[in-house]
């Protein structure tokens, strides 16, 4: 009976092995290696790790990361958990904005990072198309208090229109809107929670006396509290590996590389560079980062979750 049970777990057990046991042990042997991929594999100790301390790309690259992630975290936190609160205080509709709202993270994120790419576009992007007659008010407006850059205008006509600042200096602020976009999931699961708040306690809370934003922080949050702080965990390592849509949006990392994430810069060192052993490091790197984040975010969150029935 046991043998039988073992023929059915096989091929999962297969599985198990050779896609994801053996690359995690691959990697970590890698890891300390100079490997090509073209070459076999010689052994160099700690010199990958050494050699990042040194990188001046990597720590622009970690801080672009960590940066990305915790606006992406707790922007996408706020954002949510507002759309919910509102989501759940309609009483008329509420499955059609549920569905409009979950819609956008029905989409692959190939398709909707060239969509945004599109919109994104300085030439003749959606977004551009839409601020462009505020370009030329404020380019009039500016013509008018300073003559001279009437005549810069006219001899560079580049100057009275291009992409907006806050793409071309900030593109972390328009990879957080492709975030934001697909927040649905994270919004859907925060009304599920929210209707599962008990009426008593906030029925409760206005015999006490409490308005709209006491009973969030004291009756709403602390009931939804173990959700926030899945979907946090899960924010985090989301965040901290996101790859597609920074690699199709800004495939060369955008302005100074502003938007050069880690998982893109681990994808070149493999696949561009063919230093496979580095990259092994850098991913290594990465486990190591989420895995100390995903730790203090329970550390911090021990006394301030509440578990029904504990």
């Amino acid at each position: 009976m046991r043998f039988k049970a073992l023929l059915f777990v096989l091929p999962w057990l297969i599985g198990l092995s050779v896609f994801t046991l053996y690359p995690f042990a691959a990697s970590i042997y890698y890891s300390f290696t100079e490997f090509s991929v073209l070459r076999p594999a010689t052994w160099i100790g700690l010199e990958n790790f050494s050699a990042m301390l040194h990188d001046d790309l990597f720590w622009k690259v970690l801080r672009n990361t960590l940066l990305f992630g915790a606006l992406s975290v707790f922007g996408g936190l706020f954002v949510s958990l507002g759309l919910a609160l509102l989501m759940n205080s309609v009483r008329r509709g509420q499955s059609l904005y549920s569905v409009v709202l979950y819609l956008p993270h029905l989409i692959p994120a190939v398709v909707s990072a060239l969509l945004w790419n599109w919109m994104f576009n300085g030439q003749y992007g959606l977004i551009n198309g839409l601020l462009s007659p505020f370009y030329t008010l404020a380019n009039a407006l500016r013509g008018a208090i300073d003559p001279h850059y009437v005549d810069a205008v006219l001899k560079q006509p580049d100057l009275a229109w291009g992409p907006p600042a806050w793409l071309t200096n900030w593109p972390l602020s328009s990879l957080f809107l492709v975030v934001i976009w697909g927040i649905g999931q994270t919004a859907f699961i925060y009304l599920a929670k929210l209707q599962d708040v008990p009426q008593e306690l906030y029925e409760a809370a206005e015999i006490d006396g409490a308005n709209v934003l006491q009973k969030i922080r004291h009756v709403t949050l602390p009931m939804i509290s173990p959700v926030i702080l899945f979907n946090i965990i899960m924010g985090i390592i989301g965040a901290l590996q996101i790859f597609t849509e920074p690699y199709l949006i800004f495939p060369e990392g955008g302005p100074d590389r502003a938007a050069y994430f880690l998982p893109q810069y681990i994808y070149d060192n493999a696949f561009r560079y063919m230093r496979m052993g580095y990259s092994c490091a850098l991913s290594w790197i990465l486990f190591v980062i989420i895995l100390l984040l995903t730790a203090l975010a329970f550390r911090l969150s021990r006394d301030r979750v509440y578990y029904a029935g504990r």
